[in-house]
């Protein structure tokens, strides 16, 4: 197994003749071997290690400057939304969030300023598909940046790499880890000049993981195949399941037949992950009692752990996200995320049947 490299500092072996590593913030043998392996997951050529996804997120977003416009697919993770809105908007960078699925939308909203295209491999948490092909051509022909937060299917289930986008991000957090024990981020690219551009920054900002959190992440990929597995079938068969209760009004999940967006994602995806939404019918009242009437279920943030997590993004992943925001994203008081995790799916199921007789 690999050791854990604890050394803030490295000793040159001489004046002017440092060795490969010598201070843990530019580089360090564990992180080394965890970006590697990233890179290696994605097929790409150059992965790196961050302390958090919004570290990722952030040392990203470095790539950018004032003046330089950036369209955001409109439905997507609270904590971007607040990083792009609160922050990013605030040192001169022009963030416009645009219905993505609408291509002519698309098209309307580019400028000579458009320097980036930001979106999900599945939303979150509407769990929609983003047919991305024909917008990743249109930003290959002008020199635009493609971004695609692809945690919530892992490399496992998806590699965006080989559909020609350019930056890849991860919350390690998530599947990658796998065990709720570590937070972390992860970007992937296949050009080696824009991974340069990206270890400067890493290096400049100090957005690195630490040692301990690379070796706990490195300790959860060794399982990601076997686990990925049971988080597809297991979210599939509760999927399936919900989307038979007479209480529940609809299920976002791009694995059932009936999502509008699964014939896209079975050509796109090898599995789907464990996460995804649904409705429950009686509003914010009868959702409240499902969230405090589960017993297996954790009512939790978070999401591709081996336990299985269930919250209300209205109040808590999306809560930073403004009211009307939220409604025009369709994020709404009935709906509920789900993070499906290795238990039997027959437990996971007795658990929401004996919730949802409550509601």
């Amino acid at each position: 197994m690999p050791p854990v490299y604890l050394s803030s500092t490295f000793a040159f072996k001489g004046v002017g003749q440092p060795g490969p590593f010598d201070y843990s913030r530019s580089g360090n043998p564990t992180r080394a071997q965890l970006e590697e392996t990233l890179a290696r997951l994605d097929g790409g050529v150059r992965g790196f290690a961050f302390a958090t996804g919004m570290a990722a997120e952030s040392t990203v977003l470095g790539l950018l400057s004032a003046g330089d416009h950036l369209i955001v697919h409109d439905d997507l993770y609270g904590g971007t939304y607040r990083l792009l809105t609160d922050v990013c908007r605030r040192q001169g960078l022009l963030v416009e969030f645009v219905n993505l699925r609408d291509h002519a939308a698309f098209l309307a909203a580019l400028q000579p300023a458009t320097k980036a295209v930001w979106f999900e491999s599945v939303t979150n948490p509407l769990a929609s598909v983003l047919d991305f092909e024909p917008l990743v051509s249109v930003c290959a022909e002008r020199k635009i940046l493609t971004i695609c937060d692809n945690t919530f299917l892992s490399p496992a289930c998806f590699r965006p790499l080989e559909h020609h986008i350019d930056v890849v991000l991860h919350s390690t957090t998530k599947y990658l880890n796998g065990h709720s024990d570590v937070v972390g981020g992860a970007v992937v690219v296949a050009d080696r000049e824009l991974g340069d551009k990206i270890g400067f920054l890493q290096n400049t900002l100090g957005t690195g993981a630490s040692a301990f959190d690379c070796y706990l992440v490195l300790r959860g990929v060794r399982t990601l195949p076997l686990r990925m597995a049971r988080h597809n079938d297991n979210g599939l068969a509760v999927a399936q399941w919900l989307a038979q209760h007479p209480k529940i009004l609809a299920v976002n999940h791009p694995g059932l037949k009936t999502h509008a967006d699964n014939v896209l994602a079975s050509r796109l995806f090898r599995g789907f992950g464990g996460t995804f939404s649904f409705r429950v019918r009686g509003g914010a009242s009868a959702t409240e009692k499902l969230l405090g009437g589960v017993r297996l279920f954790i009512l939790a943030e978070s999401l591709g752990g081996v336990e299985s997590l269930i919250e209300q993004p209205w109040t808590m992943t999306h809560a930073a996200m403004p009211e009307d925001a939220r409604l025009r994203a369709g994020i709404t008081e009935d709906l509920v995320r789900i993070s499906v995790g290795l238990e039997h799916p027959s437990d996971l199921i007795s658990d929401l049947e004996q919730a949802l007789n409550a509601v």
